[in-house]
């Protein structure tokens, strides 16, 4: 899932008396010592304390805004992804313009001094769309993900091959500030358990970054996940959470790691949001005294990850004279004498059963060096369609929102978490000068009334202007090279349906909504794991519509091949429909090319039920900051703001009932055009409320409808 930091080169005083070793200049190293069971950063003992952040949920513009915030936290390093399907939307075209300029954003941490712990996958995981690989993988409907099949293989290589070259110059060994990559992610999770694939990757980061760089693995303690996600010449890193047995759980790793730092790479204290479930959210007093403690045993808390990177975590404000087997003699800071000899019997217990040498402890007690991560410690936004799912027993789609109850809010606002994370960080390690940059002003622009523009089905002439597909039977997102959002499957009735008649679906072959209609009337909608009946009258000839929506691709659970559409074909009474006209719609061109607000509205005498597009303008004074939009009485679709699409909104099913809209989308001194997808139906009042703050913990039934 995730991880990362910031770094420091601060060491505490050795156990003996010599000098610390001094770095030459111009050779510049990061390495695992396993003699020591520590980092070395040019030769010296080394922590760091980090915390993720992933620059495609973040805009451009503030992203200096963010990673200050995180360095003047105390962090010394970040833990970044690279989402492979951010950057090859299609095979072969790449894109790292603007918010996807990765190489910027990575300099962008470098000016600011702060170090960099890379996650390039190709898989990522993350919560996000299909976990990072590209959907067109599925253009073959056979290849088998995450392993060692040859067209798998050969779309990885060539993305490696664009992206790594990016990434050698600015290893910590080439002069820049990356000190550790990752290789995939949880592979030990993955059915597939390829160690041929590992080899494969290992062979390709190696080439393409050199033999210098450190390079590691991340999985859970579990036995069968550390044998299936663990390769030799992989440095294997674990995760585990609050609840785990640390000694059991770090021996989990010395099975597979006998020598080198203990590191738990994810320790989460929070979690994401899925529709329809409560708004996740951690004690503060629970996260910083958890910090605390785990501090004062030579661990690094991480908001919802905490890595124990490295040997000597603690820096403890002591300086041990001997080991004596038992407990170090410290001249310690009053009150630090109990944690120091609870460490060093604990210490001691390990170094007996071979987990950690002797001056390890002692390592510990002095805070030669170590590393904590934070998962997440600055979440951001799924705008558009980039919020993935999970699969836990049934498909589980996230919130536009990434807020994960992190220090730093979705806004990059510092909460109370933050500050008591800080004021903890303080106690073992100096913080930097000055103060925290302050939160980003935000404006309740307040109520902004729409209208509509057209149904949905009124404009495919607009939204997909190549014409439909024909195919005697449906075809999935994949098979008609559609990434994200949404097509129109149409046919018709095949005979008169005089009395309700159950129009179904096939089990899991809504992927992942399908708004019905009838005549071009709204009948009902069909659900991924949820309702996938509908009934329906009418007469030979007549018009059946079916809109389908991916709520994203599943990016961590039992299948990722997560195929898009309808999957299988729609029956009217047991007997299946045939003949399908299937309308691949690019609804975000039509919207950046001015639409629907360069158009005159196309006037129905239908009402407000489903699928159609409204639209409304407002100006700002003077002013573009961020906001809040609110959707009173609005049940769930999509909205953009001046051509740039913030994600899906669904107050019928929360929790989440405000999206986040950066005020770098805004305009000054002119309009700022409001486009709204509405799926289900719009309130008799059609209007946005703009707040100053959001509306997260509103979880209400799946047939409840929201009402102000």
């Amino acid at each position: 899932m995730g991880g990362g930091g910031w770094a420091s080169g601060r060491s505490a005083a050795p156990p003996s008396t010599a000098p610390l070793p001094q770095a030459s200049p111009l050779a510049r190293s990061f390495e695992l010592d396993y003699e020591e069971d520590c980092f070395r950063k040019d030769g010296v003992p080394f922590r760091y304390i980090s915390g993720s952040i992933h620059y495609a949920r973040v805009p451009r513009p503030a992203w200096r805004d963010r990673l200050l915030k995180m360095y003047m936290s105390g962090l010394s390093a970040v833990q970044v992804y690279v989402p492979w399907n951010y950057h090859e939307p299609q095979p072969g075209v790449y894109d790292f313009a603007g918010d996807r300029d990765v190489e910027a954003f990575l300099d962008l941490t470098a000016e600011l001094g702060l170090l960099v712990i890379l996650r390039p996958g190709p898989y990522i995981c993350a919560e996000w769309e299909m976990g990072g690989l590209p959907s067109w993988l599925l253009w073959k409907p056979d290849i088998v993900l995450r392993s060692s099949d040859p067209a798998y293989l050969a779309a990885v290589d060539s993305w490696l091959h664009v992206l790594l070259p990016k990434i050698k110059p600015r290893l910590y060994q080439h002069g820049g500030n990356i000190i550790s990559v990752q290789v995939e992610n949880e592979y030990g999770s993955y059915y597939a358990c390829d160690h041929g694939y590992l080899r494969h990757l290992l062979g390709s980061f190696r080439a393409l970054l050199g033999s210098e760089v450190l390079l590691f693995t991340t999985d859970s303690t579990r036995a069968e996940e550390l044998r299936c996600g663990t390769l030799q010449g992989l440095y294997a890193t674990i995760d585990f959470g609050p609840g785990s047995n640390v000694t059991e759980a770090f021996g989990a790793q010395r099975w597979v790691e006998p020598k080198g730092p203990l590191v738990n790479s994810e320790y989460y204290t929070g979690w994401l949001d899925y529709w329809g479930e409560a708004h996740a959210s951690t004690s503060l007093v629970h996260v910083a005294r958890g910090l605390e403690d785990m501090l004062q045993l030579g661990a690094s808390v991480n908001m919802q990850v905490v890595s124990w990177w490295g040997t000597a975590w603690g820096a403890l404000p002591c300086h041990l004279q001997h080991w004596n087997g038992h407990c170090c003699s410290p001249s310690c800071q009053a009150g630090r004498a109990a944690a120091a000899c609870f460490i060093s019997r604990q210490g001691w217990h390990w170094a007996q059963q071979g987990m950690v040498s002797p001056c390890w402890v002692c390592g510990v007690l002095t805070g030669l060096s170590g590393v904590s991560r934070r998962y997440m410690f600055h979440g951001g936004t799924n705008f558009a369609y980039w919020s993935g799912a999970d699969f836990k027993d049934q498909y589980k789609p996230v919130t536009t929102s990434y807020d994960y109850d992190a220090p730093l809010s979705e806004a990059g606002d510092p909460t109370e978490k933050l500050f008591a994370i800080r004021m903890v960080i303080s106690k073992f390690q100096p913080l930097p000068a000055g103060p925290m940059p302050p939160a980003t002003p935000k404006y309740a622009y307040g109520r902004v009334a729409l209208q509509k523009h057209a149904d949905l089905l009124d404009a495919l002439d607009v939204l997909c202007p190549s014409g439909p597909i024909q195919s005697r039977f449906p075809l999935t997102f994949e098979a008609i090279k559609q990434a994200h959002g949404f097509v129109v499957y149409r046919t018709q009735l095949p005979r008169d349906v005089l009395e309700p008649t159950m129009l179904g679906a096939p089990p899991h072959s809504i992927c992942d909504r399908g708004y019905v209609m009838l005549q071009k009337e709204y009948r009902g909608t069909l659900e991924r794991d949820g309702q996938t009946t509908v009934y329906v009258m009418g007469r030979a000839g007549d018009t059946l519509d079916v809109l389908l929506e991916n709520m994203g691709r599943i990016s961590f659970g039992a299948n990722i091949s997560d195929f898009k559409g309808l999957l299988g074909n729609l029956s009217l009474d047991s007997s299946p429909l045939s003949n399908w006209l299937i309308y691949p719609l690019d609804i975000d061109a039509a919207v950046q090319q001015g639409w629907p607000h360069a158009a005159l509205p196309k006037s129905s005498r239908r009402g407000r039920a489903g699928p159609a597009f409204y639209t409304g303008t407002f100006e700002t004074p003077g002013l573009t900051w961020d906001t809040f939009v609110k959707f009173p009485g609005w049940s769930k679709g999509q909205l953009w703001i001046n051509g740039f699409n913030l994600g899906r909104y669904w107050p019928r099913r929360g929790p989440q009932q405000t999206l986040f809209v950066p005020g770098s989308v805004l305009h000054v001194g002119r309009p700022n055009n409001i486009t709204v997808l509405e799926l289900e139906g719009a309130p008799s009042t059609p209007l946005l409320l703009f707040l100053d703050q959001p509306l997260f913990n509103r979880t209400l039934g799946h047939s409840t409808v929201a009402t102000e």
